[in-house]
């Protein structure tokens, strides 16, 4: 069944078996998808079955189950590729997370790659994810981070992009702020590192999940998401590699599945993808990440889209209404270029706070620096609190969350 715009949340709610859950005569409302989303009854049901009744390790075994199990596992790598519009399944390497993604290319890429007097270009809204491992590369290898600023209206400032380009080896940003909300000009970004002789690494973990995605329109050289934002399953995601880039990169971890052959006097590696998934790989999890795969498609991305612009749009006048002198937000306000992650803050109110007694009425927030210490203290504050909305969100749960908060602004002035 395909669901057309806008979308029958009522409906998808009854997919979602935790939102029916019930907490102290209080309705959960979940508003924490930009950390890790819920997963429906078919995810959940794929993964079953496969456990129940193919469940076999893939690629080694010739009986039947074993090649059902290779079968779905790499049926479901190829649903990840089609959902970004990869040109070949080989291209998809599935990883834990996209946190992994983004090692594999530090590890594998990079140092191979990049030697002292380097540059690497990243933003000052990236996840730590997109930070520590350059800073660990720099650390090693004596290699210069550029940094791109952002603007008072939380974009990027790219006025000097070219002059910050200039030599660098490497560009790495978000899609889409996990903070802010903000949609980077990802084609715009890439092409500007190509003229520069830069590679492009997109972390899309907060993107691919929201809005349909074509690598091969943003003409990037790797990009990261993964399962866990996108009604899968945790403990996979998946690193889209150009095929040529990946099979002249050194393997990332050795032992089992990744060779091709081994001798006494060494190894050689199997072909791409399979030559970067040493070991027993996450094969359910897989197959979890293909049903949800299967699951926005069948809502389909475009209506996604649509759906979080209106409620993200429903949000940001609804908390500034209600909140007009007391209540900062943080990110663009035009939804045509953010996302549905909304970050505040009361004044003279902690997040944890806020998130506490919000707790207390069902409403779940995020609270914290959101894995992004370096954004924070652009923003000159420690921690903001963050709704963040997905398919299974409607305006019922915006105003829970306005409620909840005017209680707890009502409750710490006192």
């Amino acid at each position: 069944m395909t669901i057309t715009t806008p979308l029958d949340v009522e409906r998808i709610k009854r997919d979602f078996a935790i939102l029916s859950r019930d907490l102290d005569g209080k309705r959960l409302v979940f508003l924490d998808s930009a950390a890790s989303s819920q997963k429906p009854e078919s995810v959940l049901a794929a993964m079953d079955d496969m456990y129940r009744r193919h469940y076999a390790n893939v690629h080694r075994g010739v009986y039947r189950i074993a090649e059902e199990a290779t079968a779905a596992f790499e049926g479901a790598r190829a649903k990840v590729a089609r959902f970004v519009g990869a040109k070949s399944s080989a291209e998809i390497v599935f990883v834990r997370n996209a946190t992994e993604a983004i090692n594999l290319v530090a590890y594998s890429w990079a140092r191979a790659n990049l030697h002292a007097g380097d540059a690497i270009v990243l933003t000052h809204m990236e996840h730590h994810a997109n930070v520590v491992p350059w800073q660990m590369l720099a650390a090693e290898r004596d290699i210069e981070i550029r940094w791109i600023p952002l603007t008072p209206d939380y974009m990027l400032d790219l006025t000097k992009l070219d002059e910050t380009l200039e030599g660098a080896r490497l560009l790495s940003v978000s899609a889409m702020s996990n903070v802010l909300g903000t949609i980077n000009p990802v084609r715009q970004m890439v092409d500007a590192a190509h003229a520069h002789d830069a590679l492009a690494l997109i972390d899309a973990c907060q993107f691919v999940p929201h809005v349909r995605t074509d690598v091969t329109e943003w003409d990037a050289d790797f990009v990261a998401f993964s399962a866990h934002k996108m009604c899968g399953p945790s403990g996979i995601g998946a690193l889209w590699a150009r095929r040529e880039l990946l099979e002249a990169m050194p393997p990332f971890l050795g032992g089992g599945e990744m060779i091709r052959d081994v001798r006494l006097d060494g190894f050689t590696t199997n072909d791409v993808p399979w030559k970067f998934e040493a070991g027993t790989p996450p094969i359910v999890d897989a197959v979890g990440f293909g049903a949800a795969v299967d699951y926005l498609q069948c809502l389909g991305m475009d209506a996604v889209r649509d759906h979080e612009m209106r409620l993200t749009r429903y949000a940001l006048d609804a908390l500034t209404e209600s909140f007009p002198d007391t209540l900062r937000i943080y990110g663009p306000r035009d939804v045509s270029v953010r996302g549905g992650a909304v970050s505040f803050l009361f004044d003279g109110i902690h997040a944890h706070d806020i998130s506490q007694v919000l707790d207390e009425h069902g409403v779940c927030v995020r609270a914290g620096h959101h894995c992004a210490k370096p954004l924070m203290r652009q923003l000159g504050v420690p921690a903001t609190s963050r709704a963040s909305f997905y398919v299974y969100n409607d305006e019922a749960d915006v105003d829970a969350l306005v409620a909840a908060l005017a209680m707890a602004e009502q409750f710490f002035a006192h």
